[in-house]
């Protein structure tokens, strides 16, 4: 368990506020009261098993004990260091401008000077927002399909306008049967190149909107499961709803293309709750643990349905940590993405070359099982699993001859050990800050050069 360095002054103030007197809670403890003076002054560091026992003697948890409420605070801090560690080394050509010892003195800093060490943490998440913000954008414009589809949409339009007009202006002699074709053509081009116009400012203003900044089709679904916890409880009744049905009651999804997407995506959550029903899963999983293929397996169930009933179970269930999922198809494209906070996805470019999502398409039904370290301001460390497989053809092109059509999925969870070997990552080439990188296929924006 993580402590602080103000773990004994917690452990004070919880004594106090409780008007317990030191040899009464060294007592209850079981250690000396001079020792529990020296702990209370942070001049000892409190064991796991000690901090249990204070923790059970003071009525609180261990973790507000070890962390306590200014958890969040040293966390904004040591990530501003690691902006400022970063510029010193562009500035410098190597060298930092914050003194490796002084990162050990954060508690410090807080302790003494609450009020700037807030001030200090506040900008560093307006800097980070405004960075993620830069990201997103450099990202849309620069790969977005749709964006780039709109675009030239409109360049379209254009070029067939101009085209009929400068005839229509060069030939004055023109049948008449041949002027009205133009004047017909130029008339549908205007009205083409309205929508086209009209579809381009009005995604662009999706773009800008704070509250979601979705608009594609994609966004749409991903926003409306992200509004409802990922967990569609209506699957879990004996009589559930047919997922026409509830689209209907979706107007979130606006475009007729999120709801295709939303209908392929809801049949198959309906099957998944089908062949692996709540309470059994939820049984299962607390025998086995988090281990998709023990679950795959004793279920009888494909490991992909598995691997989205996992990242879609009700928040909290089976004490399960936080699940993210990703999906692709054999292109690479991403069809599905369950962000993890610490885990970014990107939106419309690639994902990493290094993660076991696309390591899984070249290597087909074969489970995957690697730790990774997300590259950021402060790296953290995920555990993951991947595997890809054949997906059937549906509808009509359920035939025998029908092509193989493959995917990919990786599931991602917060790591508890930093013990074993991790394959640093990251979200995206063009958003990365790593510099020597082997699966590196671009530049990156925001690396030191």
């Amino acid at each position: 368990m993580a402590r602080s360095a103000l773990t004994g002054t917690r452990i004070r103030e919880r004594r106090l506020a409780l008007k317990l007197r030191q040899t009464d809670l060294a007592r209850s403890v079981g250690i000396s009261a001079a020792y529990l003076n020296l702990i209370e002054h942070n001049r000892r560091r409190v064991s796991d098993p000690l901090l249990e026992t204070f923790a059970k003697a003071l009525g609180v948890a261990p973790v507000a004990l070890s962390e306590g409420a200014e958890s969040a605070l040293f966390e904004a801090l040591r990530e501003a260091a690691a902006g400022v560690e970063t510029a010193g080394a562009e500035a410098t050509g190597g060298g930092a401008l914050i003194d490796p010892s002084e990162l050990d003195r954060i508690e410090e800093f807080v302790g003494r000077f609450p009020g700037w060490a807030k001030v200090l943490a506040a900008r560093q998440a307006r800097a980070a927002a405004l960075e993620r913000v830069v990201e997103t954008y450099s990202e849309r414009m620069g790969q977005d399909p749709y964006l780039l589809d709109e675009l030239h949409e409109v360049l379209s339009a254009v070029t067939s306008l101009r085209s009929s007009a400068a005839i229509l202006v060069e030939t004055p002699d023109i049948e008449p049967e041949w002027q009205a074709r133009f004047l017909s053509s130029i008339a549908s081009e205007s009205l083409r190149l309205s929508a086209a116009a009209e579809g381009l400012v009005a995604y662009l203003d999706g773009i800008e909107a704070a509250d979601s900044g979705l608009a594609a089709p994609l966004d749409q679904l991903e926003s409306w499961l992200s509004a409802r916890g990922w967990h569609l409880a209506e699957f879990e009744r004996p009589d559930p709803p047919a997922p026409a049905d509830l689209i209907a009651q979706a107007p979130e999804l606006a475009a007729s293309a999120a709801r295709d997407l939303a209908l392929g995506y809801l049949t198959r959550a309906l099957a998944d709750s089908r062949i692996l029903p709540l309470k059994p899963f939820l049984a299962a999983l607390a025998e086995t643990g988090l281990d998709p293929g023990r679950l795959a397996a004793r279920f009888g169930a494909p490991m992909a349905a598995v691997f989205r009933r996992l990242a879609t179970l009700p928040e909290g269930a089976a004490n399960l940590p936080p699940l993210g999922l990703v999906v692709c198809d054999a292109s690479g494209t991403l069809t599905l993405r369950r962000p993890l906070p610490g885990f970014a996805l990107p939106r419309s470019a690639a994902g990493c070359p290094l993660w076991p999502l696309y390591e899984a398409l070249a290597r087909p039904m074969q489970p995957l099982r690697l730790t990774l370290d997300m590259a950021g301001r402060l790296p953290q460390r995920f555990q993951s699993w991947a595997f890809a497989a054949p997906r059937p053809p549906e509808g009509p092109a359920a035939a025998f001859d029908a092509p193989v059509l493959m995917e990919a999925m990786m599931l991602v969870t917060p790591a508890t050990t930093r013990t074993e070997a991790a394959r640093p990552v990251g979200t995206s080439c063009r958003v990365c800050p790593r510099r020597d990188c082997t699966g590196r296929r671009e530049p990156s924006l925001i690396a030191p050069r």
